[in-house]
C-alpha cells in the first residue's frame, strides 16, 4: 500500500510540471489579446523604465545633500542647485507616470472587452450539450470574476512588478558600485527569500484555483435560486436555499482564509528575514562611518537604496501572489477558448432553399451526459414536402429527442438524416438551421420588449411584415391593449405576459422567419381551453405551405395531420392517420384515444 501510494505521489508531482508547462502556454495565449495594442504597451514600459530610473537618483542626491551640509560634497554642487535637479526629476516622474499609466489602461481595457467578447463568442458558439455538462453561474463567474483577475494583472499588478524588478536591479548596481562591502551582505539574503517565494507560491496557485471554483459555485446557487424563485416560493424553500449559499460561501471563506494563512506567513518571513538584515546592515554601516571608512552621504544613499530595495523585495511576493492567483482564472478562461465550436461567430448565414423532404434511416442515439442509455432504438422517418406529420407517445419515449436531433442540437451514433436527399451533417449548420422555425411548450422570452422578441425572428424585418406577423399570430390585438404597445416590456422570460401570449409572441416570430419546416413541440399543452383554441388558429395558419413536425400529447390537436408515428421506448411502434390507428386492435395510440376523448 505504501509503495502504491509513494508512486500515486510521484504521479503527481510530474502531473504538477506538466501543469507548469501548460500554465506557461496559457499565459502566452492570453498576451495575444493583447497585441494588437503592443504600442501602447511598449510605450508604457519605455516609460516605466525611465520612471524607475529617475526614481532611483532620489537616494543617490539624497546622500549628496547630506554631503553638502557637512562639507564634503564630491559633486561640487550647492543645496539649491541639487534641490532645483530634484524638483526637475520630480515633474519628469509626473509625466511619465500620467502617460504610463493611461497607455496601460489602454491595453488592460481594450485586451479584457476583446477577452470578454471572445468568451461570449466562444460560448454561443458551442453545442447544447457543452452547457449541460456546465453550470451557468459557474460560465457567468468565469467572464466575470476571472477575467477581472486578469485586468487587475495587466493595468496594475504586471507594470508594478516590473517596476519593483527595475528599482532592484538598479539599485543593487548602485550599492555595489557605490558600497560593495556593505552590498554583498545585503545581497546574501536573496537566495532565502526566493526559495521562499517559490515555495509559497505553488501553495497560493491551488489554493486561489480552488477559491475561484467555490465563488463561482456561490453565483451558480444565486443564478438558479433566481430563475426558479416562482418555484422557491411555492415550495417555502427560502430556508434551503439560504443554507446551501451559506454553505458555499462558508466553503469560500474556509479556502481564502487557508489562503491569507500563507501570505500572512510569508509576509512573516519576509519580515523576519530582509528587515532583520537591514537593521543588522544599518549598524555595521554606522560602524564603517565611525571608522571613517565611508562618508554619512553614502550611508544616507546606501540606508536610502537599502529601504527602497527592501520595499521592492517585499512587494515582489504581493504581486507574484496576485499573478499566480490571476492564472488560476486563465486555465479556466482558457478551458473555454479551447472548446471546439458548432458555429462561427460572427458569419453571414445564407439561407438555402429547400423542398423539405426529411428521411430518418435507422438513426440510433444516446446522448453524451448518459451513454449507458439508448434513446433511439433505430428510427425511420420519411416526412414529404408540405406533409404534417405528428410524434406521439409517452414521455421519454423520443419526440422531442427526434427534433433536437433534426436541429443537429446533438451529434447521433448510428443511421443517416437528410434533408431533399442530403446529409444534413454534410451543410452548413447556421444555414442549415435557418430553414427551420421551433415554437415550444414553455416559451421563454429575452426580458426586452415585445417588439424585441418578435423581431428575434427576422431582426431586419420591416413594420409592416412586423405587424402581419403580429396579425397573423393573433397576437396585434392585446399588443395594441398594452399602453406602451410593441414597447411594452415583458419581464425577465416573459413573466409580465400570460402563458398564451407568450406562445403568441412565439408563433408571431417563427412567422415573422418564415421557416420551410416547422416544429411545434406540445405548442398548446400547457394553456388553457380559451387560450388554446386562439393559438390552434395562429397554428394552423402559420402551418400553411410548410413541412411541420408536431409534438403532441393532445390528440385531438392532430386528428387532420398527414401521418402519426407513435413512439414507444425509442422505437416507432405504429403510423398512420387518426382514423387508421384509432380503429387498431389493442393499438397503442387507439388505447390513447380512447382514454382521452372518452374522459
Amino acid at each position: 500500500m505504501s509503495m502504491f501510494r509513494r508512486k500515486e505521489a510521484s504521479s503527481d508531482e510530474e502531473k504538477s510540471k506538466r501543469l507548469t508547462l501548460e500554465q506557461l502556454r496559457e499565459v502566452r495565449g492570453m498576451l495575444s489579446f493583447i497585441r494588437p495594442y503592443r504600442w501602447h504597451f511598449i510605450g508604457g514600459l519605455v516609460l516605466l523604465f525611465f520612471g524607475s530610473m529617475t526614481f532611483m537618483v532620489f537616494p543617490y542626491m539624497a546622500g549628496e545633500l547630506a554631503d553638502v551640509a557637512t562639507g564634503k560634497s564630491k559633486l561640487g554642487l550647492s543645496l539649491n542647485q541639487i534641490g532645483l535637479i530634484l524638483i526637475v526629476i520630480l515633474l519628469l516622474q509626473g509625466v511619465m507616470s500620467f502617460f504610463r499609466v493611461i497607455w496601460f489602461a489602454v491595453v488592460s481595457e481594450k485586451g479584457m472587452a476583446d477577452v470578454r467578447s471572445s468568451i461570449y463568442q466562444r460560448l454561443i458558439g458551442l453545442p447544447v450539450y457543452f452547457f449541460e455538462k456546465n453550470r451557468v453561474g459557474d460560465l457567468t463567474s468565469r467572464i466575470s470574476e476571472d477575467v477581472n483577475r486578469l485586468s487587475s494583472v495587466f493595468s496594475n499588478t504586471l507594470a508594478e512588478l516590473i517596476r519593483q524588478i527595475l528599482i532592484l536591479i538598479t539599485g543593487i548596481a548602485f550599492l555595489m558600485i557605490s558600497t560593495p562591502r556593505l552590498s554583498l551582505t545585503m545581497l546574501a539574503t536573496f537566495p532565502v527569500i526566493v526559495v521562499g517565494a517559490m515555495f509559497f507560491g505553488r501553495f497560493v496557485r491551488r489554493l486561489s484555483k480552488s477559491r475561484q471554483k467555490s465563488l463561482a459555485n456561490t453565483n451558480t446557487v444565486v443564478e438558479e435560486t433566481l430563475q426558479n424563485i416562482n418555484t422557491v416560493k411555492a415550495f417555502t424553500n427560502e430556508t434551503l436555499e439560504y443554507t446551501r449559499y451559506k454553505s458555499e460561501m462558508g466553503k469560500v471563506v474556509d479556502t481564502s482564509l487557508k489562503l491569507a494563512t500563507y501570505r500572512a506567513a510569508f509576509a512573516s518571513f519576509i519580515i523576519v528575514i530582509l528587515f532583520g538584515v537591514i537593521f543588522f546592515i544599518l549598524w555595521y554601516g554606522a560602524t564603517m562611518v565611525q571608522n571613517e571608512m565611508m562618508s554619512i552621504g553614502q550611508l544616507v544613499s546606501f540606508i536610502s537604496y537599502t529601504a527602497i530595495i527592501g520595499a521592492a523585495i517585499g512587494s515582489l511576493g504581493n504581486f507574484y501572489t496576485e499573478i499566480v492567483t490571476a492564472l488560476g482564472g486563465t486555465e479556466r478562461i482558457r478551458e473555454i477558448l479551447n472548446e471546439k465550436n458548432e458555429i462561427d461567430v460572427p458569419q453571414e448565414v445564407i439561407r438555402p432553399v429547400v423542398e423539405g423532404h426529411i428521411r430518418f434511416e435507422n438513426v440510433h442515439f444516446e446522448y453524451p451526459s448518459r451513454p449507458d442509455m439508448s434513446v433511439l432504438k433505430g428510427i425511420d422517418l420519411d416526412i414529404h414536402p408540405g406533409q404534417k406529420i405528428a410524434l406521439v407517445g409517452q414521455s421519454g419515449s423520443g419526440k422531442s429527442t427526434i427534433a433536437s436531433l433534426l436541429m443537429r442540437l446533438y451529434p447521433w451514433q448510428g443511421g443517416k438524416i437528410t434533408l431533399d436527399g442530403k446529409d444534413i451533417n454534410a451543410m452548413d449548420l447556421a444555414s442549415y438551421r435557418s430553414v427551420y422555425a421551433i415554437v415550444p411548450q414553455e416559451v421563454l422570452l429575452f426580458g426586452g420588449t415585445i417588439r424585441e422578441n418578435i423581431l428575434y425572428g427576422h431582426p431586419s424585418a420591416t413594420e409592416e411584415e412586423l405587424m402581419n406577423a403580429a396579425r397573423s399570430s393573433n397576437s396585434l390585438d392585446f399588443i395594441q391593449g398594452f399602453p406602451e404597445g410593441f414597447e411594452t416590456i415583458v419581464g425577465e422570460r416573459g413573466i409580465k405576459l400570460s402563458g398564451g401570449q407568450r406562445q403568441r409572441i412565439a408563433i408571431a416570430r417563427a412567422v415573422l422567419r418564415n421557416p420551410s419546416i416547422l416544429i411545434l413541440d406540445e405548442a398548446t399543452s400547457s394553456l388553457d381551453a380559451e387560450s388554446e383554441k386562439v393559438v390552434q388558429e395562429a397554428l394552423e395558419r402559420l402551418l400553411e405551405g410548410r413541412t411541420a413536425i408536431i409534438i403532441a400529447h393532445r390528440l385531438a390537436t392532430i386528428r387532420n395531420v398527414d401521418c402519426i408515428y407513435v413512439l414507444e421506448e425509442g422505437k416507432i411502434v405504429e403510423k398512420g392517420t387518426h382514423d387508421e390507428l384509432t380503429i387498431k386492435e389493442d393499438g397503442v395510440y387507439g388505447a390513447l384515444a380512447k382514454l382521452q376523448f372518452d374522459i
